[in-house]
């Protein structure tokens, strides 16, 4: 009864955190969280995550599904000579394709990450995000690994079906949240302008053909020099990703003067002009359906979140996005 409770109590935490910053024990505690969504869900395809671990695809791998009449356009090589002298009428052996994938999460931590005006930052969604994937994954029996990157470069986990891998991301991810901090108070820091295209390039570096990859960010870096790696990485994988964003970047709040601060300095915005929050609702739009364009191309799923969604809601009520990968 007591282990029941504590499971709900995680499980309400997932939707209540709330701060700037990461905190490494509640991305640990999300693994319970996870337990508990899989409790609550009553069949495969109401989980937002099933489509992507499991495949009713048949054909070579390393277990026997069954026998069947040999059909043309079927591999010679699987032909099963014993039953076919038997009955007379050509067989052929069909396998289970084997349902272990590697899965990579590809988390966003930059500057454009540590924004938020309701309950949390884009940069924590992120990570908590990435966290519930990964112990969802992992419980699954799948090897989990990532890369967290911002525009001071990347860290790498390779996949591993183990919690210490789980734990070595979820660290990388929490030194990647928390050095926001240190950035946002120094400008001497180097910076790349061109960082989620590196991220992109050592995804592909890593990923084997057939993983799933899950890309987590607001994509305000994707550039056209970032196709060049993203439509060859859902070509040979099955890609997901996740926008993240806050509700002020979609509309700007009712008109007044507001005070406004990047953590080291303060200044004033006027939203009382029609025609300036006109051009910004506009500029929202006109990158999320570039974004969702890039997405379409290749055929792979673009799923939202924001800073005061809860994440398990937002993954529920998309799950039909994703089903079918």
């Amino acid at each position: 009864m007591a282990k029941r409770q504590s499971n709900r109590e995680d499980f309400r935490a997932l939707h209540e955190f709330r701060g700037a910053y990461t905190d490494l024990r509640d991305l640990i505690r999300l693994r319970y969280a996870a337990r508990e969504i899989t409790e609550l869900t009553d069949s495969k395809t109401s989980n937002p995550l099933a489509g992507l671990l499991t495949s009713n695809f048949r054909g070579r791998g390393i277990d026997f599904a069954e026998v069947r009449i040999y059909q043309p356009g079927d591999d010679v090589r699987t032909i099963d000579w014993r039953v076919t002298a038997r009955t007379e009428t050509p067989h052929t052996k069909l396998f289970q394709e084997e349902k272990e994938r590697p899965v990579l999460i590809l988390v966003d931590q930059s500057a454009s990450m540590f924004f938020g005006s309701q309950v949390t930052f884009k940069s924590v969604v992120a990570a908590r995000t990435a966290a519930l994937i990964a112990w969802t994954m992992l419980d699954r029996g799948d090897r989990v690994g990532g890369i967290v990157f911002s525009e001071q470069g990347h860290r790498e986990v390779r996949p591993r079906r183990n919690k210490h891998a789980i734990l070595r991301l979820l660290n990388e991810l929490h030194d990647f949240n928390h050095a926001l901090r240190r950035e946002s108070a120094t400008s001497e820091a180097t910076y790349s302008d061109n960082y989620f295209t590196e991220a992109l390039a050592n995804v592909r570096r890593v990923a084997k053909h057939g993983s799933v990859i899950f890309i987590i960010s607001d994509f305000n870096n994707y550039k056209e020099e970032s196709r060049i790696h993203f439509q060859p990485l859902a070509r040979h994988n099955d890609v997901v990703g996740i926008h993240v964003s806050d509700p002020l970047e979609r509309s700007l709040p009712s008109p007044d003067l507001y005070s406004i601060t990047d953590g080291r300095n303060r200044s004033k915005i006027n939203t009382a002009s029609r025609r300036h929050r006109q051009a910004y609702e506009k500029g929202f739009h006109e990158q999320m359906a570039s974004i969702q364009e890039e997405f379409l191309r290749v055929r792979a799923p673009l799923l939202t979140l924001q800073t005061n969604q809860s994440i398990v809601d937002g993954l529920n009520r998309q799950a039909p996005m994703i089903s079918g990968v």
